[in-house]
């Protein structure tokens, strides 16, 4: 195993570890270990480049998790915003066990999304947001009273097919309400990029945290 993996391994959530060893992992990726020394020693942002099926939705959301075990936020933890409705209904479905195992409530918002599951997280924001940047921008306009008692804690964002918006009118669009919402809650959540292509890694770098 490389070295430092242990380390890494024993910082994971106890939940987290339980579940490596459930499913029989002989060792963590290169993208995971990579990802976990950004996030558990840095509050630099983070672009994870790496090939489909390649472990980074795990690489990014475990070290989350586990911060988060060790600190629980106050309100929403984690926003994860993707260009895709079908990518917000399917990209955590194989995670599923592990969000169940954290207790961290998963909340979908978009515009198939009913009202009622969305009143559930106004009434207690808390757990992860996954939601589009249209769904995001209509949140911050028709809702922006409760933006800072939804997101005052919130400690990271997640951004997925980056590729995708980069230098495209919702890209912008995306900086510029992750702009709007960190002057509302007084402070920058760390920012994780995730693409399989990235053509030009220093562009995707300066877009991710642009703003």
């Amino acid at each position: 195993m490389e070295s430092g993996a242990n380390d890494i391994f024993y910082r994971y959530a106890p939940y987290l570890q339980e579940y490596i060893y459930q499913n029989g992992w002989a060792e963590l990726r290169g993208v995971q270990l990579a990802a976990a020394r950004i996030l558990f020693n840095t509050d630099h942002n983070l672009l994870l480049t790496s090939g489909t099926a390649s472990g980074k939705t795990e690489a990014a959301f475990f070290p989350i998790l586990s911060l988060l075990d060790e600190m629980p936020s106050q309100s929403v933890a984690v926003l994860y915003i993707a260009p895709l409705k079908s990518l917000i209904n399917d990209q955590f479905f194989r995670m599923q066990q592990v969000l169940e195992l954290s207790g961290l409530p998963l909340t979908h918002w978009h515009g198939d999304v009913a009202a009622s599951h969305k009143a559930k997280l106004m009434k207690n924001p808390s757990g992860i947001l996954q939601i589009t940047p249209e769904s995001l921008e209509s949140m911050l306009m028709k809702r922006s009273n409760d933006m800072v008692r939804m997101f005052f804690d919130l400690r990271f964002v997640v951004i997925d097919e980056i590729h995708i918006l980069m230098g495209t009118d919702r890209g912008n669009q995306i900086l510029c309400l992750l702009t709007r919402l960190a002057r509302l809650i007084g402070h920058h959540p760390i920012r994780v990029g995730l693409s399989a292509t990235v053509g030009e890694i220093d562009v995707a770098r300066a877009w991710l945290g642009a703003g």
